[in-house]
């Protein structure tokens, strides 16, 4: 939409194709404008305008960059499709030799031991490291360079990241925080969306929710059940980072086939082998590198159906000590 049409066609027809248009308004205490914006602003009182510091000329320029500025970060971030890690240096300075490209769709896993260097990776994709991380290691997307705004605007960044723990301060029920977020993304049909994902989140959770319980009464694996469902239904973000999502008691599964569903780009460190079969590379730390690359193969896939079922009779074993049954017969 150019100049000329955001300044004078109807403002309900701009917020139709922006929603965040309106953002610009109410950021400075005005109301919507009821028309078109050029009128809007030609109404305003001097007084008006004296308190905003500015003149009409200026206020249009301004409202027409924010629109601008705004609608291309979106555009970007929602049009990621491969993330590129380039390897850069171990904790004693060796080359890690490795290039990978992940595409949108795919689960990356980062392996190794308890302080190996996991966390350190996923911090360097969260910031998009350029080279200027103690790593060295350099992150493209879409083959370039990050824009930079994604990088030092945390509203813009392309990355959602689900870290091990999780703690709600805000006196809410699970419902109105999730409605926040919906709100704050101008989805539209919002309370149907929020449904939407409590009742995914709840598929998720080892320990069944409702909309009404407060987020602080929610346990960690509710708590990361509801961020995650939130996260592959609401966050714009195609880059998610998980730290070691079998710590939280979730159907981990169901978990990476929705956000996979959502076609975005997942790494996610982690010592469990089930998820490590699941992902399409495992990527192996050691000593704060990336010493390995390795394609899940056929055969390990035909062990993880074993490794699934083993897990299962698990789980429901766990559900019988939690229901208060006892393990006389397994």
């Amino acid at each position: 939409m150019d100049k000329e049409t955001l300044l004078n066609i109807d403002f309900q027809d701009v917020l139709a194709e922006m929603p965040f248009a309106g953002d610009f308004f109410e950021s400075q205490g005005l109301e919507i404008p009821k028309g078109n914006v050029r009128d809007f602003v030609d109404s305003l009182s001097e007084d008006t305008l004296e308190d905003l510091g500015i003149e009409p000329v200026e206020f249009m320029e301004n409202f027409v960059s924010f629109v601008e500025a705004v609608g291309n970060l979106t555009e970007k971030t929602t049009t990621i499709k491969t993330l590129r890690i380039i390897g850069g240096l171990n904790k004693t300075g060796e080359q890690e030799n490795v290039d990978i490209e992940v595409k949108s769709g795919e689960v990356i896993c980062i392996v190794g031991p308890t302080g190996s260097g996991k966390s350190r990776l996923l911090a360097d994709i969260e910031w998009m490291a350029m080279g200027d991380t103690p790593t060295k290691r350099h992150i493209k997307i879409n083959g370039v360079d990050a824009d930079k705004s994604w990088r030092f605007s945390p509203e813009h960044k392309p990355v959602a990241q689900l870290s091990q723990n999780m703690n709600f301060v805000m006196d809410l029920s699970a419902r109105e925080f999730v409605m926040i977020h919906a709100e704050s993304r101008f989805v539209q049909n919002p309370e149907e969306k929020v449904e939407l994902i409590i009742k995914k989140a709840n598929e998720l959770a080892g320990e069944q929710f409702s909309g009404d319980t407060p987020v602080t009464a929610l346990s960690g694996g509710q708590s990361r059940a509801l961020m995650i469902a939130d996260t592959a239904f609401l966050s714009k973000s195609p880059i998610v980072l998980i730290d070691e999502i079998e710590n939280a008691g979730i159907d981990r599964k169901k978990a990476l086939e929705l956000l996979v569903g959502e076609e975005k780009i997942v790494l996610m460190s982690t010592h469990d082998p089930i998820l490590a079969l699941m992902g399409d590379k495992r990527l192996v730390i050691k000593n704060g590198g990336i010493s390995k690359v390795i394609n899940t193969s056929d055969a390990e896939r035909a062990n993880l159906v074993e490794l699934q079922e083993l897990d299962r009779k698990l789980l429901d074993l766990r559900n019988r000590i939690r229901t208060g049954e006892t393990l006389e017969h397994i």
